[in-house]
C-alpha cells in the first residue's frame, strides 16, 4: 500500500510539473528580435493546401508562445526569416494481414524542408528537412484526421525545437 501511494505521489509531482519547463529562445542569437514567416510551399504534388496553412499558422502560434522572438509580416524589416515547404506528404499502407494481404494500417508521412536565414548577419542559420508521421486503422475516417494532426504537431515541434534550440 505504501508502496503504490509513493508511485501516485510521484505521478501527481511529474503531472504537476509537465507544464513548467518552456524554451524561451535559448541558444537564439540575441540580436535576432523579429521574424517572419512567410506561408509554406506545397512541393509534394498532392495539393494539400490546408496542411501547409496548419502548419505555418502552427508554428507561428508556437513562436509567438514560447520564444521571445516578435513576428512581423515583413520580410525586409525581419531579423530573421523562416521559409518552409511540404515536399512530401502519403498515405500509405503500413501493416499488412498475413491473411488477407489487405492494410490494417496505414502511415500518414509528411516531410518538410525548413531554413532559416539570420537577416541582420546575412548567413543561413540552419537548412533542414523535418518528419512528422503517424499510423491509424485503415479504413477509419476519423483516425485517419488525427494522425494527420499528429504529424503535423510532431513537425511544428521538431521546427520550433530546432529554430529556438539548434537541436
Amino acid at each position: 500500500m505504501r508502496k503504490a501511494g509513493v508511485t501516485l505521489l510521484f505521478f501527481l509531482v511529474l503531472a504537476a510539473l509537465q507544464g513548467c519547463y518552456t524554451f524561451t529562445g535559448a541558444s537564439l542569437p540575441l540580436h535576432l528580435k523579429t521574424i517572419a514567416i512567410p506561408v509554406f510551399d506545397d512541393r509534394s504534388g498532392a495539393g494539400i493546401p490546408p496542411y501547409r496553412a496548419q502548419l505555418t499558422k502552427g508554428l507561428i502560434d508556437r513562436i509567438e508562445s514560447q520564444s521571445h522572438l516578435r513576428l512581423t509580416p515583413s520580410i525586409a524589416r525581419a531579423d530573421g526569416v523562416v521559409e518552409g515547404a511540404i515536399i512530401s506528404f502519403s498515405d500509405a499502407p503500413n501493416q499488412l494481414s498475413s491473411a488477407t494481404e489487405r492494410a490494417l494500417t496505414n502511415r500518414i508521412t509528411l516531410v518538410v524542408q525548413v531554413s532559416m536565414e539570420d537577416r541582420v548577419k546575412k548567413t543561413v542559420i540552419f537548412t533542414q528537412s523535418f518528419v512528422g508521421f503517424a499510423d491509424y486503422p485503415a479504413g477509419n475516417y476519423v483516425a485517419q484526421q488525427e494522425a494527420i494532426r499528429f504529424s503535423l504537431a510532431r513537425t511544428i515541434d521538431d521546427i520550433f525545437d530546432r529554430i529556438v534550440s539548434g537541436w
